[in-house]
């Protein structure tokens, strides 16, 4: 871009702060269906005749069909306005929240969380894209944070009180909820997204051939080891706070919305290490990720040190968002639609493979208080990719050095 686009985009960023509140509140619809469910798993499991880790597989389907179908949809849309593909996203997503609260077995409910999924990828992907194009390139890490601050709002005000909602009234209307809250965005949406997005349509083949890249396929492989670390352990955060931390239903309403304030602060955070110093803020943010989620087997033990933990977790675990999303669209510069797309599916395979893992765990035996070794060890997995990340990314640097 050069200084003169730079500049007239700079000149608008004023009127670019409601279209990305209108992509802000449809990703708090979107990250609430996804991760009301967590606070509800016991009430669906008892509610629908199945076991908690079966429970479980609703959160991975849902994360299954993010990652696998949600590719599709954003090819299927890849010609049409931007603007009209976000729309079309945003009723995918009203639909299967309706579908979710009406679903009688086990079977339906499963059918409805793939359906509801399939926008949220394609949202994200081609919302973070969009965000980007809003605003001056030196500020596109905080465009795509403030986006997906509907998301870390969802967990601190949409989770908890779907959580209270579902557990007084019925899990059910949680979902009713949840589709509300989708018209609601669609409307803000409708309002005021620009008739004219500076985005162009998707490439297919340009675009899969940026993919190649090996600092694209480790930045979305750290995106599922993040991912499935923390899925591992909050896939399961209900029962082990009713059966480890001994809180009430009440009290997981209260330590979800702490959860969700570590998540907000983190997202903002995140977004400005991301415009400072990517890769040095992504390897310290799993440095405190992996003694941090650890230490939970014991401070579990405390309502109040598992009130300070899930602060701290949610907000070490979203700064890694922002860098890790700007990672992916810098380093595919030539596929920007379908690389922030396939990292969304990134992230939701890591969701699916946390989810599974932690099932596994408890059906093998594994006690809910050591769920955060599993999680922690999967931090791990994602500080050596992004170690190898960054050698590489400094050995190609000096090659490129001049000889003198």
């Amino acid at each position: 871009m050069t200084v003169q686009s730079e500049t007239a985009v700079s000149a608008a960023a004023p009127s670019s702060r409601l279209p990305l509140f209108a992509l802000a509140t449809a990703s708090f619809g979107i990250g609430t269906t996804e991760f009301v469910i967590m606070g509800l798993l016991p009430d669906v499991a008892s509610d629908l005749g199945v076991t908690i880790p079966r429970a479980g597989l609703l959160i991975t389907g849902y994360a299954l069909s993010v990652t696998f179908g949600s590719p599709f949809l954003a090819i299927a849309t890849a010609r049409m306005d931007r603007r009209h593909a976000l729309m079309l996203l945003m009723a995918v997503f009203i639909l299967g929240n309706l579908l979710c609260a009406v679903s009688p077995n086990y079977a339906l409910l499963m059918v409805a969380r793939v359906v509801t999924a399939l926008c949220h990828d394609a949202f994200f992907g081609l919302g973070a894209v969009v965000a980007a194009a809003l605003v001056a390139p030196r500020k596109r890490a905080q465009a795509i944070a403030m986006m997906f601050a509907g998301l870390t709002l969802a967990n601190v005000l949409g989770v908890p009180f779907g959580t209270a909602l579902g557990g007084q009234f019925g899990w059910r209307n949680a979902f009713y909820a949840v589709a509300l809250i989708g018209v609601v965005a669609a409307l803000a949406l409708q309002l005021w997204l620009p008739r004219t997005i500076p985005v162009p349509p998707m490439n297919l083949r340009r675009e899969g051939g940026s993919l190649r890249s090996a600092q694209v396929i480790l930045a979305m492989a750290i995106s599922v080891a993040v991912s499935a670390s923390m899925f591992s352990v909050f896939t399961y955060i209900a029962p082990i706070l009713t059966t480890v931390t001994q809180v009430s239903a009440r009290g997981v309403t209260v330590m979800l919305l702490l959860f969700g304030i570590g998540l907000t602060v983190g997202n903002v955070i995140g977004g400005r290490l991301a415009d400072w110093r990517l890769m040095p803020s992504i390897l310290g943010a799993l440095a405190v990720l992996i003694p941090l989620l650890a230490l939970f087997t014991v401070t579990s033990l405390s309502p109040m040190l598992t009130g300070v933990t899930l602060v701290l977790w949610g907000l070490v675990a979203f700064a890694l968002v922002p860098p890790l999303q700007t990672r992916v669209v810098i380093e595919a510069a030539g596929a920007p639609n379908l690389a922030s797309t396939l990292n969304q599916g990134a992230f939701n395979f890591g969701n699916a493979i946390g989810a599974w893992l932690g099932g596994v765990g408890l059906t093998l035996g594994l006690p809910y208080q050591m769920l955060p070794w599993m999680g922690s060890s999967l931090a791990l997995v994602a500080l050596v990719l992004a170690l190898i990340s960054h050698r590489l990314a400094l050995a190609g640097r000096v090659t490129m050095q001049p000889v003198l």
